[in-house]
């Protein structure tokens, strides 16, 4: 299996987990705010991971859940990643705030904001694999 294919599936996971982000916030009543935030986070995660790996930027997919570290490594492959630096910034507690019962109160306008963010960063991931 190439890079390429590689990369491919780790896009498929990302496009899932923002698919599943958007239909627990827009069809679930009550809205599940805090998975929807979740898999904004993994959204992200799996697009730079997937940018990582087809730029052969790597050797081995990070075991990182931490999107600015992430970020940082996709920084030299196209300095276009540095205008996604605060969204990283603001999606990555997701990872772990959202697993434990009672961590925070999430709101409509925050899940708004992580889904509009996710989606301009796999848009962006999704295009430079494209134009490659």
């Amino acid at each position: 299996m190439t890079n390429a294919d590689i990369a491919d599936k780790w896009m498929d996971m990302a496009q899932n987990d923002l698919l599943a982000a958007q239909r627990l916030f827009e069809f679930f009543n009550p809205k599940q705010l805090d998975i929807s935030c979740y898999h904004c986070q993994q959204a992200v995660e799996k697009a730079l991971k997937a940018v990582l790996i087809f730029r052969e930027a790597i050797d081995e997919v990070p075991r990182t859940h931490d999107l600015e570290v992430l970020l940082n490594e996709c920084v030299p492959l196209d300095d276009g990643f540095n205008d996604f630096r605060d969204d990283c910034a603001m999606l990555t507690p997701y990872a772990t705030q959202t697993r434990y019962p009672g961590n925070r109160e999430f709101t409509e306008t925050e899940t708004t904001s992580a889904l509009r963010k996710a989606k301009q960063i796999l848009e962006f991931c999704a295009n430079l694999i494209a134009s490659a």
